[in-house]
């Protein structure tokens, strides 16, 4: 990788390396749940990166437009943007809140997109690395599939658009293609575009 990312393994098992002028990264597995076949995405972040930052990472990794609510869950703890006028007693403010603390010892965590459609996304610790010099920007390893649009109506109602667009005789078919406004492949992933964009994340 340009970054100078380096894996450091021992036993089996990925540690992370951390010497002077080096920094601690986390490589991590995103999978939307309740798709089929799976929507997936593996990044690179320092372990140090803010849950804000790693808000918008998730977002450009998976190919959301933002826009929507958000929140965290991780050790049991929530975390996001509290509303002073709806205030949550259990929602803690995600402001200056570092991944790496918020984990402790703890291996995966969930991410909520949109409260509406309500986009559940599984987080999995795959390796602890070291980097060697800037890690300026997140970074994406691998993915599959396309993100579904925005405000499609959460899973049932991707499922429903898959089906409509699949059919050129289905009666509903035009409408939706006016809505989305293009044609969809849901097998389109392309890694160069997903690394250009997570480019403007500077961490």
């Amino acid at each position: 990788m340009e970054s100078g990312f380096t894996l450091q393994r021992k036993g089996g098992v990925s540690r992370a390396k951390v010497v002077a002028l080096q920094g601690t990264a986390l490589v991590l597995r995103i999978d939307l749940r309740h798709i089929t076949p799976v929507i997936h995405r593996t990044i690179v972040v320092p372990s140090r990166i803010t849950l804000p930052k790693l808000h918008v990472t998730i977002l450009r990794a998976m190919g959301w437009q933002g826009g929507h609510l958000h929140e965290f869950t991780i050790h049991g703890k929530r975390y996001g943007e509290p509303d002073p006028d709806y205030p949550e007693l259990n929602l803690q403010s995600e402001k200056r809140v570092r991944l790496d603390k918020a984990l402790g010892d703890a291996q995966s965590l969930l991410y909520l997109y949109d409260f509406g459609d309500y986009w559940e996304h599984d987080l999995r610790i795959l390796e602890v690395a070291s980097f060697n010099g800037p890690l300026t920007s997140p970074w994406c390893l691998d993915g599959a599939n396309a993100c579904p649009p925005e405000d499609v109506g959460g899973p049932p109602g991707y499922e429903h658009f898959r089906q409509v667009l699949s059919d050129r005789n289905h009666p509903e078919y035009d409408d939706m293609l006016i809505w989305h406004g293009k044609r969809f492949d849901p097998a389109a992933f392309d890694l160069n575009e997903v690394n250009q964009r997570l480019s403007q994340i500077q961490i």
